[in-house]
């Protein structure tokens, strides 16, 4: 079966006549070692070359839900992956969320899309809305290098609509805020600006906040599965078990994730001064260059915080998450000249 490539925003190349020669494709779905990939000849199973991405020294990329990759293709098999393509944008998080900091042996980075244009950050309107987790999600998706855009969901289930999108438009600059109903279908024509063909939208949200009802509403049709919530606390079940691409016959394309209620920073840097800009630039403002914005006389953030035009808990909420990234970065360089350090003791050890 041929399939246009173009549509999953793949850029032919050049037809050789050796069979041999890599072709391009883009991942569709990530299973532990086994990827789904789109290419030339369709839908198809591919898995990684052991002896370009496990030799040791090897500076391949792994693949992750989104990429572009070269594969040697199979017919009768799974075909190989042998390149991971530089990737334009990418989320990823640590397996750290701020969590039991003494207990920490490892901090592991887990990729979880690459190469998307929009990240649609989405939180209920329900018992389980989450000023917080919105703003961790905004940091890590400014950090992406894509276009945040919130999306609150089953507005049908809240009186409140216009104080809480008044809330998260406060705290979110430089991002659109949209509050919708798969059930009704408000709100969701408001969107279409961002579904459009070849444009790939990565779907970001906890359990239970409609990610697949959505995904469903925009294909106009029962394309990803959906479970209930619980009544009593507004939480659900995790339906999409892996995250994955699929091309909508609008021509756009999604990146449906797994629920992810805790989500760690990773080298958040940019991402939280993007999130965080209204505070940041108090800076600027205070007496003293190298003020720590504690005791300092004419600190800007301080007197912000005493008018009132700051507030003293997304004061707090931004030395949090600067705190945990730094531990995260710190740790996990540490954690990783240890790894190495024991790996060469080992070595030499065996020399002797």
């Amino acid at each position: 079966m041929n399939t246009n490539i173009e549509d999953y925003g793949i850029s032919p190349i050049k037809e050789s006549t050796d069979p041999s020669d890599p072709i391009p494709a883009r991942i569709t779905a990530v299973h532990r070692e086994r990827y789904e990939v789109v290419c030339q000849h369709g839908e198809i199973g591919a898995r990684l070359k052991s002896g370009i991405y496990y030799n040791g020294a090897a500076d391949e990329l792994f693949p992750t839900v989104g990429d572009y990759v070269l594969l040697q293709y199979n017919p009768s098999g799974d075909s190989l992956i042998v390149k991971t393509e530089e990737r334009n944008s990418s989320f990823s998080r640590s397996d750290y969320s701020g969590h039991g900091v003494g207990y920490v042996k490892s901090i592991v980075e887990q990729m979880v899309a690459a190469n998307f244009d929009y990240v649609f950050i989405m939180a209920s309107l329900n018992y389980d809305f989450n000023m917080k987790r919105i703003e961790r999600y905004l940091t890590m998706s400014w950090q992406s290098g894509a276009q945040p855009v919130i999306v609150l969901t089953k507005s049908d289930l809240s009186d409140q609509v216009s104080q809480q999108l008044q809330q998260v438009r406060e705290i979110a600059i430089g991002a659109d805020v949209f509050a919708i109903s798969s059930k009704t279908g408000d709100g969701i024509d408001e969107l279409k600006s961002y579904l459009q063909p070849r444009k790939t939208i990565v779907f970001l949200g906890s359990s239970g906040v409609g990610k697949s009802t959505l995904v469903n509403a925009l294909a106009e049709g029962e394309i990803m599965k959906v479970a209930d919530i619980r009544e009593d606390d507004s939480k659900g079940r995790h339906t999409t078990t892996h995250r994955q691409l699929t091309l909508l016959n609008s021509g756009v394309m999604v990146i449906d994730t797994p629920g992810m209620r805790e989500l760690g920073l990773w080298d958040a840097d940019s991402g939280i001064s993007e999130t965080f800009s209204d505070v940041e630039s108090l800076f600027h403002q205070c007496k003293f260059s190298d003020c720590t914005h504690e005791r300092e006389p004419g600190c800007a953030v301080k007197q912000s915080i005493e008018s009132g035009a700051l507030s003293e808990d997304r004061w707090q909420r931004y030395l949090q998450l600067k705190k945990e990234n730094l531990f995260v970065t710190n740790k996990a360089a540490y954690l990783r000249e240890k790894d190495k350090s024991h790996k060469l003791a080992v070595i030499n050890k065996r020399k002797k």
